[in-house]
Parts: C-alpha cells; structure tokens; sequence
C-alpha cells in the first residue's frame, strides 16, 4: 500500500528531519506511529500526502512511485475541521462535491451511513451542538467518503475526555475491520497505540534515519482485557521508557 524508499527530507539544507528512511505498510494493517514531540511523526504524514515531497528516495503508494499524491489519501487531523455554516449532511458530503457528486446521488450514498457511524438523526444539525466524540464520527465518516484506500489519523482521540476516547477506540477498531481499510495513525498515547495496532514504528532518532518495528501480540478480536496480558504489559513497560529516555537527550 506504501512504501518509503531511502526518503530524506528537512527544511532547509542543514537541519534534515528525516534521514535515508525506509519502511512499508501492507493493505488492511492497522500502523501506529510514536515518538517523541519534534520526532518527525507529522512531516511523515506531509510526505505521504504529498503536501511535501522529499529530497531524496522515493514514495510509493499502491506501487506508483513518486505519483502526485495529493487528494489521494485521506487525512484527519486532531481537530475535526469540520465547517461550522454546513449542517453533518452537508459537511459529510465534502468529498463527494470536490468529485463532482452532485448532491442528491451523494446523499443517497450517505445516508446510510449514518446509522452505522452512530449519526442517525444528527444530520441536519450543525457542528456546534455535537459533543466531541460525534464530531470525530462525522471527521471520520467525511474521510472514508473521499474513497480513498489510504487513512491518515493524527492523534484524532487527543482532545476527547478519557471515556468518550476509550469509546471511540473501539468504535474505530470495528470500522477498520468491517471496512478494510489500511490505517496510519499518529498517537502519544502507548495504551492506545497497543490496544489498536497491528505494528507500531517507533521513532527514536533524530533526523529519523529508520523505524523500530514492534509487533502487537494480539491476533483476532481484542479486548481491554488484552492489555493487562504479562506480554502486553512488558511491552508497554518497554516503550514508555524508550521514550522516557528519548525525552532525556
């Protein structure tokens, strides 16, 4: 689904961000991206989106090397974005009016989505009387519409008070399945990058000259439960003070 070939990249010619990188993420995995603030975790995501292009090395995305990949992923950022003057209906319909979907086809396509994203009823009503979670649902079900294979999610749970969050975890955890979807997922949260993954790529140098793999001991259906599992604890044992230490130097 996406490969990074040898990728560097910084923002002038002395500071480099991203040194000789390389990595690639499989269709229907589940990725979670950590590290530390100024790790590099968001300038990946600007590569992957082609809102910036590297320096040197190459991007692949479903095989076609540095293509032009603006408008060919989809991203969610931390704030919904959503545009307070347009009812859900309306601001879920986004990417379909960018694609020339002219309203009533496009409604037709949403509407039933909005049961299974839990918005049934919500559509008339503008972003304002929305609590936090629900916003994200509407960020979400606008992402997944633009029909693109890819999703970016940067920290989309971080601003969600502590119930609401573990609620919307396991709701995206089914929408990835049920959709099978390919999930990049930027967090500084270690429980929620365990509870989600498939994989998780560490980031710990700086400029990051490559990822540490960390594969999650969970196969199937997984519970809260799994979290408390001695492997799963030592893990997340061994990534906070990964971290902790990366915050030292």
């Amino acid at each position: 689904m996406l490969a990074f070939n040898n990728v560097s990249f910084g923002y002038d010619d002395k500071i480099k961000i991203i040194d000789n990188l390389s990595f690639s993420v499989r269709p229907g995995e589940f990725i979670s991206i950590i590290g530390v603030s100024g790790s590099g975790k968001s300038t990946i995501f600007r590569l992957v989106t082609g809102l910036d292009s590297p320096r040197t090395g190459d991007i692949a995305l479903e095989g076609n090397i540095n293509e032009d990949r603006l408008g060919k992923v989809a991203y969610m950022p931390q704030q919904d974005l959503l545009l307070p003057w347009r009812t859900i209906m309306e601001n879920a319909y986004l990417p379909l009016e960018i694609n020339g979907v002219d309203k009533q086809t496009a409604y037709q396509q949403i509407h039933p989505l909005l049961k299974e994203f839990g918005l049934e009823g919500k559509e008339n009503k503008y972003p304002s009387e929305l609590s936090g979670g629900m916003k994200q649902r509407v960020a979400f079900l606008r992402a997944v519409l633009s029909g693109n294979p890819l999703l970016l999610l940067d920290e989309p749970f971080s601003a969600l008070d502590a119930i609401t969050k573990l609620s919307m975890q396991e709701w995206l955890l089914d929408q990835w399945k049920k959709r099978q979807l390919t999930i990049l997922f930027i967090t500084h949260d270690v429980e929620e990058a365990l509870f989600l993954s498939d994989r998780i790529f560490l980031l710990k140098n700086k400029p990051v000259t490559d990822v540490e793999e960390i594969f999650v001991p969970i196969q199937g259906k997984r519970t809260r439960n799994d979290l408390n599992r001695p492997e799963m604890l030592a893990l997340k044992e061994r990534l906070l003070s990964t971290l902790q230490s990366e915050v030292a130097l």
